[in-house]
């Protein structure tokens, strides 16, 4: 029983990834369909449409093991030597920089959405 629960976990899921595939089709926008996805699983599961209990065994299963899905994708990055050489530098410069920016953007506006709230309060 509790394999065809997590087969129909599973399949949800997959559901929603098809289907922000389609939605990434159909836009033509240079947005990755695992991304639509993501952002269809979201609304779904605020607006209570799908029930966390609905995927939670598979959700975490696939949490659980997700090391093994970057494997391929590690090992592939060996074929890129060459490119990390020549542009290691630049490469870093962006990760850092991606990686920071949204922190600062995000502590920016909660301190505007916090100044906000004090404003109101007095």
């Amino acid at each position: 029983m509790k394999g065809l629960q997590m087969l129909g976990q599973g399949v949800l899921l997959w559901m929603v990834y098809w289907l922000g595939n389609q939605i990434s089709l159909v836009s033509g926008l240079p947005i990755p369909g695992n991304v639509f996805g993501m952002m269809l699983l979201f609304v779904l599961l605020l607006f209570g449409v799908i029930k966390l209990h609905y995927i939670q065994d598979a959700a975490d299963f696939l949490l659980k093991h997700m090391l093994f899905l970057f494997i391929p994708i590690a090992v592939g990055l060996m074929n890129w030597g060459a490119v990390f050489y020549e542009y290691g530098i630049i490469l870093a410069l962006a990760l850092v920089a991606g990686a920071v920016f949204p922190l600062f953007a995000v502590g920016v506006l909660t301190q505007a959405l916090h100044k906000g709230d004090k404003e109101c309060n007095h």
